[in-house]
């Protein structure tokens, strides 16, 4: 069997009495495209949360390319190779988008403990972070302030953060969450363009944008994983057309 880069088994997360995640597993594939479906409260971002670190898992076990990363901190499984985008967004608004991707790539990187040079000094981070806005088509925007920017560029802006690292799984939670339908097409265009070398795990609600770009979806429900198959398969589930549809 090739090496998954997500395995999770039978995760668990309680919050007091009340059971989140229940005994959840998932094995996502080198190279997959992923995605993460089911209504509100489903448990879909507690789910993301324990698999990156945010969260610590009642129970049950997390592993990225293999290595069993259940126990670890958010920081060692992003120095493992993960990169992810939260639901709201998570920028320096008074910085520049340049600025932005400059601290980003610095705080993943030893340089951030010299501290005799500025940071304006190190032209190949500066010019790594000039390639990531070029990678979202934000590169005529690197000098101006976040705060100036639309909310459908601020979430392309948060997807280079999320890039800047050279994550070997990315995970994204609602990147088209409130965008306009053009914002809603460059999004979804720009995570299908990314290379396979680069597996993804997605939360989505728009349906059309889950099922285009997911090669594999798994549909929650109450905390339960009730269903991984296709986009065809999960469309034409009669169960999930009722619990996520609200109809047979």
């Amino acid at each position: 069997m090739a090496l998954s880069a997500i395995e999770v088994g039978d995760l668990t997360k309680d919050f007091g009495g009340l059971r989140a995640v229940d005994r959840v597993s998932l094995r996502v594939a080198a190279g997959e495209r992923r995605v993460l479906i089911g209504p509100n409260g489903a448990g879909k971002t507690t789910l993301f949360h324990c698999i990156t670190g945010t969260l610590r898992t009642s129970a049950g076990r997390v592993s990225l390319f293999g290595r069993d990363v259940t126990h670890l901190p958010e920081h060692r499984r992003t120095a493992l190779g993960m990169g992810r985008t939260f639901q709201t967004s998570n920028v320096f608004m008074d910085l520049s988008l340049l600025e932005n991707l400059v601290l980003a790539i610095i705080g993943t990187d030893r340089r951030k403990w010299v501290m005799h040079r500025s940071v304006g000094t190190f032209e190949a981070v500066r010019a790594k972070a000039r390639e990531g806005l070029e990678l979202v088509a934000l590169a005529h925007r690197a000098n101006d302030a976040a705060k100036f920017l639309s909310y459908g560029e601020r979430r392309q802006l948060e997807l280079a953060l999320a890039l800047n690292s050279d994550p070997r799984v990315l995970f994204l939670d609602e990147p088209c969450a409130g965008l306009s339908p053009s914002e809603r097409h460059s999004i979804s265009r720009m995570i299908g363009e990314l290379p396979r070398d680069i597996t993804v795990l997605m939360i989505e609600h728009d349906m059309d944008v889950a099922l285009r770009l997911a090669d594999r979806v798994t549909v929650l429900h109450r905390g339960r994983a009730i269903l991984e198959g296709t986009p065809t398969e999960v469309q034409t589930n009669p169960e999930v057309r009722e619990v996520y549809f609200g109809h047979v």
